[in-house]
């Protein structure tokens, strides 16, 4: 299973940008799809992006296309989310996920590692 931890969240104005980590290590991360989902206060966990750890194929959510780029870095075995132009409606705590198996996928259910979360806030 593959380990995962987060960083880089914390409170920006509107319009501002953070970036990420998400560190992983442990067996088969060089295999997987690692992926970024936020849930809003009240609300449930979404699907933000998804990138294949092996060939750097990107698939975004509607909403943040444009605004964020997810890239990784092989050697660090850390995927980064830089998000630009943030909005208050960013406003969640950001999980990093890991698809063992690989694909590009939207669905939470089929990613089996979790990492704790980061929050990032975004005041208007």
């Amino acid at each position: 299973q593959v380990q995962l931890v987060e960083s880089g969240g914390g409170l920006v104005q509107a319009g501002g940008s953070l970036r990420l980590s998400c560190v992983a290590s442990g067996r088969g991360c060089s295999s997987s799809t690692l992926g970024w989902f936020r849930q809003a206060p009240g609300k449930e966990r979404e699907f933000v992006v998804a990138i294949s750890w092996s060939n750097g194929t990107r698939y975004y959510t509607d909403s943040v296309k444009g605004r964020f780029a997810i890239s990784r870095d092989n050697a660090k075995n850390t995927v980064y989310l830089q998000m630009n132009s943030l909005k208050p409606e960013d406003t969640a705590v950001y999980y990093c996920a890991a698809r063992s198996s690989g694909g590009l996928f939207s669905s939470q259910r089929l990613y089996d590692s979790w990492g704790q979360g980061t929050q990032v806030t975004v005041s208007s």
